[in-house]
């Protein structure tokens, strides 16, 4: 009678590939806002996972991938980005680019009725 004290272990799952157009996008983005950043990692559906990055300036960009550890595996390959979450540190440094409350509004934005975004005054 033998005594195996060795658990079978799992097949490590593969690291996932990271897209190269969503990393050159991200080199981009830290580059032209700051040089460094914060990404807030949402999952949104079929569609994938979205990182919504702000810069150290404040302006907001975003990638979307299609799953979670392939966006975990992006953002860990940045020195200069932070995961982050919506808390008042990050949403009180937001400031959206001229014209991106009407690009985000589709048609409402052409509307007379609502009141302009605090940055198209």
């Amino acid at each position: 009678m033998s005594t195996d004290t060795h658990a079978e272990q799992a097949p490590a799952s593969p690291a996932p590939t990271l897209p190269s157009h969503t990393v050159d996008a991200i080199k981009k983005f830290v580059a032209e806002h700051g040089g460094s950043a914060s990404a807030v990692i949402q999952p949104i559906g079929l569609a994938g996972v979205r990182i919504t990055l702000v810069g150290a300036d404040g302006i907001l960009g975003d990638q979307v991938v299609k799953d979670l550890a392939t966006a975990n595996a992006v953002v860990a390959s940045f020195d200069d980005v932070t995961v982050s979450e919506w808390d008042r540190a990050i949403t009180s440094i937001v400031t959206p680019r001229k014209g991106h409350f009407q690009k985000m509004a589709g048609w409402v934005a052409r509307q007379t009725r609502f009141p302009k975004a605090r940055n198209e005054r």
